[in-house]
């Protein structure tokens, strides 16, 4: 399996997507989450071989990933007091102030969730697929659907009255 797989592609593709779900995890730290990301990505190499296919090899990264940062997370207990600020990096300033003071306060929002919703949401915001996801966290797409529209709503009332 590992032969036929071109781990540099697969690296480009999914790096990103990694980065971001660390930054997730870490409260917006980049140097971190970078870390973290790399460490995925060695992980993925050196478990290549027993990939078995019974899902999409993203979902397995994306897995692997998860679960590497709830282990950070265990690890360091991490409490990073790091600001929104540095998370929700706005480069096009095009971006009127009201949004990017909603993008602040949603990152702040998500902040607030336990890690299993983080999960959740972190994934649903990188466009994976809610089936997909139901496999990264083994749970049933049911749970995963009826638990992001909560999420979602909850993040709305967040956002609105700065509360979870």
């Amino acid at each position: 399996m590992k032969e036929d797989i071109n781990f540099e592609r697969l690296y480009y593709e999914n790096y990103n997507i990694v980065v971001r779900i660390c930054l997730g995890y870490l409260k917006g730290n980049e140097s971190l989450a970078q870390d973290l990301a790399q460490e995925v990505f060695v992980k993925v190499w050196e478990s290549l071989g027993g990939f078995k296919g019974n899902s999409k090899l993203s979902t397995w990264i994306y897995r692997i990933t998860v679960n590497t940062c709830l282990l950070e997370l265990r690890k360091k207990k991490y409490t990073s007091d790091k600001n929104i600020e540095d998370i929700a990096e706005i480069n096009n300033t095009e971006v009127d102030a009201r949004k990017e003071n909603q993008l602040k306060k949603l990152h702040g929002c998500i902040q607030h969730l336990s890690v299993e919703k983080k999960a959740l949401i972190l994934l649903e915001m990188e466009d994976v697929p809610q089936k997909e996801i139901a496999d990264i966290l083994g749970l049933s797409h049911e749970v995963v659907r009826t638990r992001i529209h909560r999420i979602k709503n909850n993040l709305k009332k967040c956002i609105l009255n700065g509360n979870i």
